[in-house]
């Protein structure tokens, strides 16, 4: 059963100053941007991070449930969380099973997918989709675009092997994940729980309120990444950087 962390998509009020500031700090280029996304009163684009993706999204209109997400959070947190998979049908039935509502449903000749209600899925929205030809990691994935593949740079972005989400109990969020996505809880050396998915797992910790916090990211050399995004204006700490909402911690690639 395929189950991967395949795109974290960011909410910010704002497109080109998110785009030009991941193009600086990762020396990536967009590898799609959706127009039909423009019919939900958005505009977004999405690069390739290693076989992961990294969507941005920017509300035009208002009343747009990103909108609203933004002024909620007060632009903090990641927006979704999306996952890769074979089985989007059965996953339907499993979460309106646990009386979880969906928000969202897309059904394409190529592509299905559900978007649950961010109010159940509590610290971000949670989506299940299969694209026709996603038995491949380098085959199709539609919400990327048909041409994906030339933009991948895996010399200097090798993926987003954690996230990590936050919330006053940690354990009762991680257990509330494992129910939805249907996948066993497992626990770091600390004893601390986590959810682990081909690609990327997901790490709770405590926090003052439910989100999506940080992104760990593979990089080529995390001290250029640092000095570039600290160059680009971003918020840079000790090992990380604030950019659209969330914290990135910029970690050494792997061969």
């Amino acid at each position: 059963m395929t189950l991967r962390l395949r795109q974290i998509c960011l909410a910010v009020p704002a497109l080109a100053p998110a785009v030009d500031a991941v193009r600086s700090v990762f020396g990536l280029e967009v590898c799609h941007r959706d127009e039909a996304v423009a019919k939900y009163g958005l505009e977004n684009a999405l690069f390739v991070f290693g076989w992961q993706f990294l969507e941005i999204v920017a509300p035009l209109t208002g009343g747009t449930a990103a909108g609203r997400f933004i002024e909620k959070s007060g632009g903090r947190g990641g927006y979704m969380a999306i996952f890769d998979t074979d089985d989007p049908e059965r996953r339907r039935e499993h979460v309106l099973a646990l009386g979880i509502r969906i928000a969202h449903e897309m059904d394409y000749p190529s592509f299905r997918g559900i978007q649950l209600h961010p109010r159940d899925g509590r610290a971000t929205m949670l989506e299940f989709d299969r694209s026709l030809g996603n038995q491949r990691l380098d085959g199709a994935y539609w919400p990327a675009g048909p041409h994906w593949q030339q933009q991948q740079r895996l010399d200097l972005v090798g993926g987003m092997p954690w996230v990590e989400v936050q919330g006053p109990d940690p354990e009762d969020l991680a257990a509330h994940w494992a129910r939805i996505i249907d996948a066993p809880l497992a626990r770091d050396a600390a004893g601390r729980p986590e959810l682990a998915f081909e690609l990327g797992g997901v790490r709770f910790r405590t926090g003052p309120t439910e989100m999506l916090a940080t992104l760990q990211v593979q990089v080529a050399d995390p001290a250029d990444v640092l000095a570039a995004a600290r160059a680009a204006g971003c918020t840079v700490d000790d090992g990380g950087f604030r950019l659209g909402g969330v914290r990135f911690e910029p970690v050494t690639l792997r061969p």
